[in-house]
């Protein structure tokens, strides 16, 4: 399996403030990787690491063979690499179509019936054909979350990168939401998944990435890694002699 993704010793600080301290990691083509950690613990930094949003103090990042360290999120974006935010944010004006319209054809430069029938099908995929020509702002927040991740899709990504997409939803939406995303992994699409509620993790992701302050604590197996005692120290405020 190739390599789609490497992170070599990045490092990012904001004063006193280490966000990321000399941060390794790989991602192979076609894998889910979970990432974790605590409130603060720089994984919302990682993403704005790795998609160009903020330039890292040192080290080296590598997407698809190609080193992208100082290239500017809008190149990172058309050369495959897209993400969804914690909060949603649409263009509320638009409706769920042309939102998904100005994903296919800013970032994956497709035009007409291409980008028409790109958006539809995406929009199938993520549940949202029905509200197509709703506007945004009047989605529920379940609804918002697949907007969030249909713009993603619609910008064609070899790496799809999602912060926190099952948070404030119900055991429902959220198995609903996981099936989805199961169904996006299953395509080849290679996935990082910053996520606190763990059980959607665990029933997605082949890998798990563990940080606190910037720096890797633990990698693996996930549901291993879960019970590493370091991890339950850290993430779950079980002592390790508990």
């Amino acid at each position: 399996m190739a390599e789609i993704l490497r992170l070599e010793n990045l490092n990012k600080a904001y004063g006193a403030v280490t966000v990321a301290d000399n941060l390794s990691a790989q991602l192979q083509a076609g894998e889910a990787l979970g990432v974790i950690g605590p409130n603060g613990a720089g994984k919302t930094t990682l993403f704005n690491l790795i998609t160009g949003t903020v330039a890292p103090d040192s080290g080296r990042i590598v997407f698809n063979g190609r080193d992208i360290t100082r290239s500017n999120a809008a190149n990172r974006c058309r050369a495959g690499m897209s993400r969804s935010f914690q909060v949603p944010q649409p263009f509320a004006g638009l409706t769920v179509f042309e939102n998904a319209m100005v994903a296919a054809t800013q970032a994956a430069d497709l035009r007409g019936s291409d980008a028409e029938q790109h958006c539809l099908h995406v929009l199938e995929q993520t549940g949202l054909l029905n509200n197509a020509n709703v506007a945004a702002s009047g989605l529920t927040l379940l609804e918002r979350k697949r907007l969030e991740l249909t713009r993603a899709l619609c910008a064609k990504p070899r790496l799809l990168l999602l912060d926190e997409i099952a948070g404030g939803l119900t055991d429902m939406e959220c198995q609903s939401l996981i099936d989805t995303v199961k169904e996006i992994h299953a395509s080849g699409v290679s996935i990082i998944w910053i996520e606190h509620v763990v059980h959607a993790l665990l029933a997605v992701v082949d890998r798990l990435l563990v940080i606190n302050f910037g720096a890797k604590i633990a990698e693996g197996e996930p549901h291993s890694t879960m019970q590493s005692a370091q991890v339950q120290e850290i993430y779950l405020g079980i002592a390790a002699d508990a």
